[in-house]
């Protein structure tokens, strides 16, 4: 089976001025400039792809669309942006990360859309259609995906999360109650966590991601819930992957989840 190519980059944002990143962008070998690919987008990206770590993406994509599951489909991994200068001068570049990620607001999903994807796709043939598009994280990762798509469903229609932090750590906690008061809006989620998720001061994650699944359900979401019994972890996703990008990318038809079947 052919291989893709990996590349590198560095990133200087500047609506999260003075921070920089890592970011990787994966091209399918099956990738032609005549045909719009998919788009997969990965926060905690070095996370999707550490060969030490259970995820593997790369490797999921390439047999997926080698064996004509899914379309072809290139996939951006960014990291969180890191402070350049420190706050003290022995301490390594303070992480942005919970900033970014778990701040209830458009600023994450503005630094994207505007700023990092135009370099980051740049000579790329890429849909632009919101269904074509996945953003995907964990953890904190988890919940800044939903908010991607949840302030900016034109540009990201769908969402894989990963144990995600739906509790009140920078608001997060508010989405149920934000999805029941407001209009649908046309984001399609596969999501999951499991029995032994975390569960500390900012909340319980196990019962965040059931509060996030009971209000999708009650608000007729496009959505899929996995509760499992492993930790606040990869593991589980990781199992689930070649599924839920089946079930994502699936036409509508095909994947519709059953009202009350899987909260």
């Amino acid at each position: 089976m052919d291989k893709g190519t990996l590349t590198r980059q560095t990133f200087l944002s500047d609506i999260y001025a003075g921070t920089t990143r890592d970011y990787w962008l994966y091209t399918p070998a099956q990738y032609s400039p005549e045909q719009p690919a998919n788009l997969m987008v990965f926060q905690d990206g070095e996370s999707y792809l550490d060969s030490k770590k259970p995820m593997q993406v790369p490797a999921v994509i390439d047999a997926l669309i080698a064996a004509k599951a899914i379309p072809s489909t290139v996939c951006l991994f960014v990291n969180p942006g890191r402070v350049i200068a420190p706050t003290r001068a022995e301490h390594h570049p303070d992480s942005q990360r919970s900033f970014e990620y778990d701040t209830v607001s458009d600023q994450y999903s503005r630094f994207l859309i505007s700023e990092l994807l135009p370099q980051a796709l740049a000579g790329l043939n890429i849909s632009a259609d919101p269904e074509n598009r996945v953003i995907a994280g964990f953890s904190s990762g988890g919940i800044c995906a939903w908010s991607v798509a949840w302030f900016r469903s034109d540009v990201f229609g769908k969402v894989l999360s990963h144990c995600g932090s739906f509790v009140d750590i920078r608001g997060g906690g508010k989405y149920p109650y934000l999805i029941r008061n407001q209009a649908p809006k046309p984001i399609k989620i596969y999501f999951q966590s499991g029995s032994h998720d975390l569960d500390s001061r900012y909340g319980n994650w196990a019962l965040g991601n059931k509060q996030m699944a009971a209000a999708l359900h009650f608000k007729d979401y496009h959505y899929h819930f996995e509760f499992g019994n492993q930790g606040h972890n990869l593991i589980h996703g990781a199992q689930l992957l070649k599924t839920s990008l089946l079930w994502l990318f699936a036409a509508d038809k095909e994947s519709k989840t059953t009202p009350g079947e899987n909260p």
